[in-house]
């Protein structure tokens, strides 16, 4: 494994391993936030998932013993961009508009009748939202491409006020009262927000008073929140991710709370992978995943005259280089080395076209 900043280190599949009070946590580098991230960021964290189940198994072999990974939360990071910054948008006022949004659609496509909570932080210059893991990876998927596709969509607005819900028609549940997050700043809806516990009561039964004097299910309130994001879902991810979503909420698909306790394959997640009938498709690797193969397979790199070959990740967008012989330091980040990958390719090719250097927006998971 690469050492990375801290305590953590580059997991041969492609992303990060931690050890975090008691837990094991595994994360995916960042991906850029185009079609098929989504796809991306499930596919890559069940690939840290299988990388270390099978070396745990290993382990539990020599030592004799059963070892079992138990899920326990899921967090989607989503990159804010600096071009939209200004003082009436901003993370944190992003973060406390999406607590009154994702709340229902989420407890529906990844929560399980033990839930307690869908929370959402601001992190300096990205958003990041809580919620519990989601052991069906076509679960995980839908859930990811709604919070994508909500997010992208927000980001566009003129401001991130609640009075944005009403302007486009996202219903708001009475009473709603929000709780402080468990750790950092942020905030949570809890099983105690709503007047009733949305994690146990019938999903199906219109038991939820509306600001507006109506009264809908979860599945009603989720299915007229995705209408205004319904096209960036789309486009992020695809039209079978969209249908999938929007059967979920129309109780045409399953949802984990439609069983009556929490599935067993919470505790013993990654012992068999099954991608159901909505498998994968097998979208190629992001400019970024393909360097960071690069870096973790330790490949010396050729920059103008000089060879280097990797030392460390600095964070998830900075990589760490020695120049061999000298042995000094140079830092670049991912996109420069994108764009140098893509100079040679396009010089293999007789090209001599250059692009700028520009950080993309992207978008990060982790369990």
């Amino acid at each position: 494994m690469i050492p990375r900043t801290g305590k953590s280190f580059q997991l041969p599949a492609g992303g990060a391993i931690y050890f975090d009070t008691g837990v094991i946590e595994v994360a995916t580098p960042i991906i850029e936030l185009e079609a098929g991230c989504c796809y991306r960021a499930a596919r890559l964290l069940w690939e840290q998932i299988r990388y270390l189940r099978t070396e745990l198994d290993h382990w539990a072999k020599r030592k004799h013993c059963q070892c079992r990974l138990q899920g326990f939360s899921a967090h989607y990071n989503m990159s804010f961009p600096n071009a939209r910054r200004s003082k009436l948008r901003n993370p944190t006022k992003l973060a406390y508009l999406l607590t009154h949004i994702l709340p229902v659609p989420v407890v529906l496509l990844a929560a399980n009748r033990q839930s307690t909570a869908v929370g959402v932080r601001p992190r300096g210059n990205r958003i990041e939202v809580t919620a519990d893991f989601t052991p069906d990876p076509a679960l995980m998927l839908a859930t990811c491409a709604f919070i994508a596709g909500a997010v992208e969509t927000i980001v566009g607005w003129e401001d991130f006020g609640l009075r944005q819900l009403e302007r486009h028609g996202i219903p708001r549940i009475m009473p709603f009262r929000l709780r402080k997050h468990s750790s950092r700043r942020g905030w949570r809806v809890m099983d105690d927000s709503l007047g009733q516990n949305p994690f146990t009561t019938d999903i199906n039964s219109p038991l939820w008073k509306l600001r507006d004097g109506r009264e809908l299910s979860l599945r009603g309130i989720a299915a007229e929140t995705l209408k205004p994001f319904r096209r960036r879902v789309r486009r992020i991810s695809d039209a079978n991710t969209l249908e999938h979503i929007a059967a979920i909420f129309a109780g045409d698909a399953r949802s984990l709370l439609d069983f009556e306790k929490r599935p067993d394959a919470y505790d013993d997640v990654g012992r068999a992978i099954d991608w159901g009938r909505r498998r994968m498709r097998r979208w190629s690797r992001s400019r970024y995943e393909k360097i960071i193969h690069q870096v973790i397979a330790r490949e010396p790199m050729r920059i103008g005259q000089k060879r280097y070959r990797v030392d460390r990740m600095n964070g998830w967008y900075q990589v760490e280089f020695r120049e061999v012989g000298t042995r000094r330091r140079r830092i670049f980040n991912l996109d420069e080395l994108v764009q140098m990958a893509a100079a040679k390719k396009a010089a293999r090719a007789g090209s001599r076209k250059r692009t700028p250097v520009k950080k993309r927006r992207t978008i990060k998971l982790k369990q």
